[in-house]
């Protein structure tokens, strides 16, 4: 098809307009508007955490707006219009989402991120920051490689011996750091694929509350989540040494070679932490590559009273650590760390002559594209470089010491109720209890389920709280997480009162034949 010129014209007229910087200026100022706003009124007590709609609901009022044909007229509309338009937008964005600035949002591993960090991250995505060689994203680089020096530091690794990345999450490290140590086991899966003559059956031994990234991972790098091998926990959820030791010897015995050992710091379900040096001990006495999931618990390397939590950490060979749980940041920013700089290209180990300048081969070193799944990889450590340098590295020790300590002071309140049930003591900011009032005890335990679930959804889509739910030892539960450094105890009690209350109000309507059949 050929374009006119006076179509042209007109295409012209719509891409100046959408590049316009006063439009730029105006709708900077109207979502700076709009988010201090919005931040203010989470401080309201009455503010909903989850703007509840049911899915069918939310896609047609998405779709709404894309079939509105805005900018369809023949002439365009003035800028004023534009940005008018542009904060009804913003505005429905900020009606229907998720608050997880609101202190009652005590959900999932994701944060209430510092709201300043955002600004940084607009940075990257106005002026599309991306990084795979250094020439395409040198200041990217530079920030990124600065900041794996110091946390790595922090974490304890050797200076000048170690390297790292950042990636999109801790899947993807995770995914990266197994890749490194399945390459150095066993290449020929990397290069036969299927076909390739092993001698031995390959193995992950893996904590059994390991993420669940990490049966993933094993499935699409051709090792077979039937390879997958979970080491038996101790009475605190952490991996069991002697089970692990027990294991090594199993598959020596049986020719089945262990790709690594992976541990964690901190698991998801009640946030253990696996005894690393221990388990570090054993790998290097039997040579394996030790592999820590240290996305949620590594930041506790910032606090002095937390810090032994991770003791054994930089004795791993690989680590990943996420900046989007406890340093608070944006999503995503995960870190992947090898404690032998040599295994930093060992993951990936090819040529792509269009990206990488063989004139000049000592900056290979910093084309970060080299050790990553990603080529076209969004700058995203100017949030975190932003914010430590505009607070300090004592922010993030503050962070991890209160989000601690306000889970425990929760796990205070639950042991001096006697319808509630903690599960154990918390080590971080996560605890998993049950409601347990009299007349639930006398239900099956599937009843108990079934009531647990409903409740947690009840209280959900009333939007008072946001929780999570849990299944230990086959029983429903329930899972916070303090992922809101301003969640004080009296947000925690609130809680309590809302759990009684939206139960009450459920056993109402409950199945009564759940409620009579409890032969």
């Amino acid at each position: 098809m050929v374009i006119t010129d006076s179509k042209f014209a007109s295409a012209r007229t719509r891409i100046q307009a959408a590049y316009s910087p006063d439009l730029l200026s105006a709708a900077g100022q109207t979502l700076t508007e709009l988010l201090t706003t919005h931040a203010r009124s989470m401080e309201n007590e009455e503010s909903k955490v989850l703007n509840w709609n049911h899915p069918v609901d939310n896609i047609q009022s998405a779709l709404h707006e894309l079939n509105q044909n805005f900018n369809t007229d023949s002439t365009e509309p003035p800028l004023q219009k534009r940005v008018q338009k542009f904060q009804e937008l913003v505005q429905l964005i900020l009606d229907k989402g998720h608050n997880l600035q609101n202190p009652r949002y005590i959900g999932h591993q994701v944060p209430a991120s510092i709201p300043l960090a955002g600004l940084f991250d607009t940075i990257t995505s106005v002026t599309n920051q991306v990084m795979a060689v250094y020439e395409m994203g040198p200041w990217a680089t530079a920030v990124e490689l600065a900041l794996i020096e110091l946390i790595g530091k922090e974490i304890g690794f050797t200076a000048g011996e170690f390297s790292g990345l950042v990636t999109h999450g801790g899947s993807l490290a995770n995914l990266t750091g197994i890749l490194a140590a399945r390459n150095l086991a066993c290449p020929e899966i990397g290069t036969s694929g299927p076909q390739a003559q092993l001698n031995s059956t390959p193995v992950i031994l893996v904590s059994s509350d390991a993420h669940y990234s990490v049966m993933r991972s094993a499935g699409i790098l051709g090792i077979g989540t039937e390879n997958i091998m979970k080491v038996p926990l101790d009475q605190k959820r952490r991996m069991n040494p002697l089970a692990l030791k027990d294991m090594i010897l199993k598959c020596r015995n049986q020719n089945k070679k262990i790709i690594a050992v992976i541990a964690c710091a901190c698991a998801t379900p009640i946030g253990a932490f696996d005894p690393l040096n221990e388990i570090a001990d054993l790998c290097e006495l039997y040579q394996i590559w030790l592999h820590v999931d240290a996305a949620h618990g590594g930041p506790a390397c910032f606090s002095q009273q937390h810090q032994h939590l991770i003791a054994g950490l930089h004795r791993a060979d690989s680590v990943v650590f996420d900046a989007h749980k406890m340093m608070f940041m944006p999503a995503l920013t995960a870190f992947l760390f090898f404690k032998n700089k040599a295994h930093q290209f060992t993951a990936f180990q090819q040529e792509a002559p269009y990206l990488f300048d063989p004139s000049a081969p000592e900056i290979a070193d910093y084309d970060l594209g080299l050790r990553t799944i990603e080529c076209t990889k969004r700058a995203n450590s100017y949030t975190l470089w932003g914010i430590w340098s505009l607070f300090g590295k004592q922010l993030f020790a503050d962070l991890v010491d209160v989000t601690f300590e306000t889970a425990r002071e929760f796990h205070s309140l639950l042991l001096q109720t006697t319808d509630f049930e903690p599960l154990h003591k918390p080590e971080c900011n996560i605890v998993v209890f049950r409601y347990q009032p009299d007349w639930l005890k006398t239900l099956h335990r599937e009843q108990q389920n079934l009531f647990h679930f409903q409740l947690r959804r009840t209280i959900i889509e009333s939007g008072e709280f946001y929780i999570v739910h849990s299944v230990l030892d086959e029983q429903a539960a329930f899972r916070i997480t303090v992922m809101n450094p301003l969640t004080t105890k009296a947000h925690l009690i609130r809680l309590l009162d809302t759990i009684r209350q939206k139960g009450s109000e459920l056993r109402k309507s409950f199945p009564a034949k759940l409620q009579t059949d409890h032969c």
